[in-house]
């Protein structure tokens, strides 16, 4: 449990050094919700 939280804080440290600007990382997370929701639709 302990290594899943870590990991899912790094990858959330890593995508928010990824998008530079606050409209930046709005777009990356909703591609993210577009991803999930055409997996849930299969």
């Amino acid at each position: 449990m302990k290594t899943l939280i870590a990991l899912i804080a790094i990858s959330f440290t890593l995508m928010l050094g990824a998008c530079n600007t606050v409209k930046g990382m709005g777009q990356d997370i909703q591609k993210a919700g577009e991803k999930i929701e055409g997996a849930a639709k299969k």
